[in-house]
């Protein structure tokens, strides 16, 4: 049980919190309704990132091997074979979508929205594993657009309309992050010459290093437009979103640091579970933004 547990990567079901971002904008975080809908889609979008977890260990179980830490996963080690990785990968997606059919069996149009979201989300992350992640650049938009999808997700299990700028500060910061977990790969590609993935030859710290000052200047600048936009001004009857913007600096620059200077980002959700400080800018940021929205 323990070894698929660590197949599951229920630790990366962190990202999955990305469902909850259209409630939280729109100030309805005290909508108990909305955000037990988006409770159902967090955990039918779980258990379905949790299904190409298995299908990406099972697929990558050679390179995995060569790792330092990922040849301690269960498919690696061989506490699971392939056949059962499979099984295991079928009965996440099938709790997916019956998790999905019980919370919304009442609104057929919504629960329709819904499959369709997480099933092109596992059509495409399928196709990343078979295929798009030995192509350098594809590789990175295509996480970046499964975070995209998780928050397409929580707008339609919740009928909040999202608004062009959740989905570029999305699209950039899961941009950003995808490009410092490719970093880490190349450095260590870099040290020891061991290929993790089949893209890690088509970058170098120099390329990785500037695509990362450019998303990071991009999202930082996008996110400051949006706390002074007079929409966003309107909407939240504040001028003073813009106080907001301290943190996501401070964040981001301590993201590059742990990229750069300490070459820990192979795994973002680490990153945010353990580094006090990016802790501290999340919940500061938070803390501030929810001041504005609901006080």
């Amino acid at each position: 049980m323990k070894s698929v547990i660590q197949l599951l990567r229920p630790q990366q079901w962190v990202k999955n919190f990305f469902v909850f971002l259209p409630v939280f904008f729109d100030g309805k975080l005290t909508h108990l309704d909305l955000v037990l809908m988006a409770i159902c889609v967090f955990f039918a979008y779980s258990f379905a990132s949790s299904g190409i977890y298995c299908l990406n260990d099972i697929y990558d179980v050679e390179s995995d091997r060569r790792h330092p830490k990922k040849r301690l996963r269960p498919i690696a080690s061989g506490k699971i074979s392939k056949l059962q990785g499979y099984g295991i990968m079928a009965a996440c997606f099938v709790v997916s979508f019956l998790v999905l059919a019980v919370s919304f069996h009442g609104e057929p149009t919504r629960m329709l929205q819904l499959m369709g979201v997480i099933a092109l989300y596992v059509v495409m992350n399928i196709a990343y594993c078979l295929k798009l992640k030995k192509v350098s650049i594809i590789d990175v938009f295509i996480i970046s657009l499964g975070f995209v999808l998780r928050i397409v997700a929580g707008g339609c299990a919740t009928g909040i309309v999202l608004s062009h700028w959740i989905v570029l500060m999305t699209f950039l910061l899961a941009l950003f992050l995808a490009f410092a977990k490719r970093r880490d790969d190349v450095a260590m590609f870099e040290k020891d010459g061991v290929e993790i993935r089949d893209t890690v030859s088509q970058y170098n710290l120099a390329f990785i290093n500037q695509a990362l000052g450019i998303v990071a200047s991009i999202t930082m600048v996008c996110y400051i437009m949006y706390t002074v936009s007079p929409e966003i001004i309107a909407r939240f009857h504040s001028k003073y979103v813009y106080v907001t913007s301290i943190f996501v600096l401070a964040g981001i620059i301590r993201y590059l640091q742990l990229t750069i200077v300490d070459v820990k980002s192979g795994s973002p959700t680490k990153v945010l579970l353990k580094d006090r400080f990016i802790q501290a800018c999340v919940l500061g940021w938070g803390l501030t933004f929810a001041c504005i929205l609901y006080l």
